[in-house]
């Protein structure tokens, strides 16, 4: 199976998933789709030939799954939090907080902000969720929309 297809494949279960509910994808779906495409591209990079299947796969269930814990444990004051980091800091400036209500804490760091060709203002980002003593760390894309929110892309 190739990296590609393993990620068209989770891709597609997610939104086929979201697609049986009247509303749009949850958190942990959300950020176990992110998750499962990063994992799946780290572990294409491993090995070759069917080693690189096997690295291939598991990378996506263990991206799947990290993504999947760090978008469930987010609510909606962690997610005003993560879109302020994205809006108003410099690239590699980390912005760092806990919720008092989950206990969890966060940092979001933008990496890297482009315009692409279309104009639209895009950030790299990577958010790090310490989730019951155990830190999580997922890499992503956001983009400015009309609105002013950030959508995530990948």
């Amino acid at each position: 199976m190739t990296l590609k297809l393993a990620s068209t494949l989770l891709i597609a279960s997610t939104f086929a998933v979201a697609g049986c509910t009247a509303s749009a994808p949850s958190k942990q779906t959300t950020g176990a789709a992110i998750g499962g495409v990063l994992g799946g591209v780290a572990g294409s990079q491993i090995g070759g030939g069917r080693g690189r299947t096997v690295a291939t796969i598991a990378g996506v269930l263990l991206g799947a799954a990290i993504g999947g814990a760090v978008g469930s444990s987010m609510d909606q004051s962690d997610q005003i939090a993560a879109q302020t980091a994205l809006e108003n800091s410099r690239d590699n400036q980390v912005n760092e907080w806990r919720n008092p209500n989950t206990n969890v804490v966060y940092q979001v760091t933008p990496t890297n902000t482009y315009q692409t060709s279309a104009g639209e203002y895009c950030r790299e980002f990577k958010t790090v969720a310490v989730i019951d003593g155990r830190q999580e760390t997922v890499h992503g894309t956001a983009c400015r929309q009309p609105d002013g929110t950030w959508k995530n892309i990948s």
